[in-house]
C-alpha cells in the first residue's frame, strides 16, 4: 500500500483484496504487516467493539519485539501517544470529553467567517492571473489559515506545522516531521500558558479534564492533523469532482452548485484519509474465517468498506451513511465544523471564479504516496481573470479570537502574489508560500 501504483489506483488494489474476503494482509511499508478490512460490515464491526479491537497501539506486537524498526516511516502516524486517538476506555473519555466540550464552543458564525474571508485572500492572490493550482495555492493553505486563528498561532508556526503535518502524513523523513510537529505545538501550550486568550488551545488548558502539557501537545496534533490534510483533500477531491465530471459540471454552467453533492460524493468514494482507523485485536479472533492475532494492526479501509459492491445501493446524495468519519466512540468529533469549511471553501471559489476548468485531464493528475490518505499532487486550473475582492485584510468575524499575528499571518497579506516555477514538493510549495515566495 504504498508506492506510486498504489497512489494512482487504489480502487483497483481493493477489488484485488475483495478475493480474500472482507478482510486481506497488506503492508503498509516495506516490512511493516497489516490487515486490511474491505467491507463494510466489517468495518462497522471493528469500529463498534472496542471490547475487541483496541485502538492503543502499545499492543502493537511487531514494533514492540524490534520487528517494525522504529524509523518505519510508518510509525509516527501509527504510535502512542496520550491522545483521544490512541487510547481507550476511561482514558479515551477523559481526553475526547475536552476535545468535544472545547469545539462546541467555537460558534459556527465564528467559523465561517474564519474560513470565508481565508478564501477571499487566497482567491485575491491568484484571481487576476486566470491560472492556479487549486491544492498548493488553495486547499491546502485555507484549512491552515482557519486554524491559526482558531488555535491563536503566533506568525511562523504555519510554516513548521505545514512541514510537520505533510511530511507525516508522505512517510517522508517522517520521524524528524514528527519531531518538528511535536516542537512547534510545545512552543504553543508554552505561550498560551503565559498569555491565554480566546481560542481552542487556551480552552483545551481550561478543561476540567486537566490536561498535562504532554496531553495537550498530542491532542493539538490530533486537531490539527485531522483539520488540514484529511480537510484539504476533501476541499481538492470535492473541486476536482465538480470541474470534471459531467454530472456535476453540466449543473455548475446552468447556474446551480451543487456542492453538498459533490462533497457526498468524495466522502463515499474518494474520502480523505482513506486507510487510517488502526486496531489491534486484544485477544485472537477469527471473523469470518480468518485468524486475526492479537497485537497485529488491522486498518480499517474507510475507502474500500465505502466503495464495497454490497453497499453500492446506498451510495446517493443525500445518504451519509459513509464512514469517512470513522464510526463507533472513535467517530470524528468535527464532522460538522470539517464539512462547513469544506463547503465554504467551495462555494466561494466557483462564486468569485465561475469559469473556471481544469488544466489538464482529470486522468492526468497525479496522486502523493502513502497508504494512510487520498491526496493529490496538484490541482492546476486555468479561468478568465477576475477582480480582487480586497477584502481578505478585513476585520475579524465578531466574537471571534485575534490571532498573535492579527487578522491574518503577515507573509499572507502583505507579501506579493507568487511567481511561476514553485518548488515540486507539496511541503516546499506550501512552504513558499506562505513565506510569500
Amino acid at each position: 500500500m504504498y508506492g506510486p501504483e498504489f497512489a494512482a489506483d487504489p480502487a483497483a488494489v481493493y477489488r484485488r483484496l475483495r478475493a480474500f474476503g472482507p478482510t486481506a494482509p497488506v503492508e503498509l511499508a516495506p516490512g511493516v504487516r497489516a490487515t486490511l478490512v474491505t467491507g463494510y460490515d466489517a468495518a462497522l464491526h471493528v469500529l463498534r467493539s472496542p471490547e475487541t479491537f483496541s485502538k492503543d497501539p502499545r499492543h502493537w506486537r511487531d514494533l514492540a519485539d524490534g520487528t517494525v524498526p522504529p524509523d518505519s516511516p510508518v510509525v509516527p502516524m501509527m504510535m502512542y501517544r496520550p491522545s483521544a486517538l490512541f487510547t481507550d476506555g476511561e482514558e479515551h473519555g477523559r481526553l475526547r470529553g475536552a476535545v468535544t466540550d472545547t469545539l462546541a464552543r467555537v460558534e459556527a458564525g465564528t467559523l465561517r467567517g474564519y474560513a470565508e474571508r481565508s478564501a477571499d485572500t487566497l482567491i485575491d492572490r491568484f484571481a487576476p492571473l486566470g491560472a492556479a493550482d487549486l491544492l498548493g495555492e488553495y486547499a491546502q493553505v485555507l484549512p491552515l489559515l482557519v486554524f491559526d486563528h482558531l488555535f491563536g498561532c503566533p506568525a511562523g508556526h504555519g510554516v513548521r506545522l505545514v512541514e510537520g503535518m505533510s511530511g507525516m502524513f508522505d512517510g517522508v523523513d517522517a520521524g524528524k516531521a514528527y519531531e518538528l510537529l511535536v516542537a512547534t505545538l510545545a512552543d504553543l501550550v508554552e505561550l498560551k500558558r503565559r498569555r491565554p486568550a480566546p481560542d481552542v488551545t487556551s480552552w483545551l488548558m481550561e478543561h476540567p479534564a486537566a490536561l498535562t502539557d504532554e496531553e495537550l501537545v498530542h491532542t493539538l496534533a490530533v486537531l490539527m492533523g485531522a483539520g488540514t490534510e484529511p480537510q484539504q483533500n476533501l476541499i481538492a477531491n470535492g473541486l476536482r469532482l465538480l470541474l470534471s465530471d459531467d454530472r456535476f459540471a453540466g449543473d455548475l454552467s446552468g447556474g446551480t452548485l451543487p456542492v453538498e453533492d459533490a462533497l457526498d460524493e468524495v466522502l463515499w468514494t474518494d474520502p480523505p484519509i482513506a486507510n487510517y482507523a488502526v486496531h489491534y485485536p486484544r485477544y485472537d479472533v477469527v471473523y469470518e474465517g480468518t485468524l486475526l492475532r492479537a497485537g497485529d494492526p488491522l486498518v480499517v479501509s474507510l475507502a474500500a468498506a465505502n466503495t464495497d459492491p454490497a453497499q453500492a445501493g446506498r451510495r446517493h446524495p443525500g445518504n451519509r451513511a459513509h464512514l469517512a468519519w470513522s464510526a463507533g466512540p472513535h467517530t470524528c468529533p468535527a464532522r460538522g465544523p470539517a464539512r462547513l469549511i469544506a463547503s465554504v471553501a467551495v462555494e466561494k471559489l466557483l462564486d468569485r471564479i465561475p469559469g473556471i476548468e481544469p488544466a489538464v485531464p482529470v486522468e492526468e493528475l497525479r496522486w502523493r504516496p502513502g497508504p494512510f490518505h487520498r491526496a493529490l499532487v496538484a490541482l492546476p486550473v486555468g479561468f478568465p481573470p477576475a477582480p480582487v475582492v480586497g477584502r481578505s485584510g478585513g476585520g475579524r468575524a465578531e466574537g471571534a479570537p485575534r490571532s498573535p499575528s492579527g487578522p491574518f499571518p503577515p507573509s499572507v497579506t502583505e507579501s506579493p502574489a507568487p511567481e511561476p516555477g514553485r518548488p515540486r514538493s507539496v511541503r516546499a510549495r506550501t512552504a513558499a508560500w506562505w513565506r510569500g515566495e
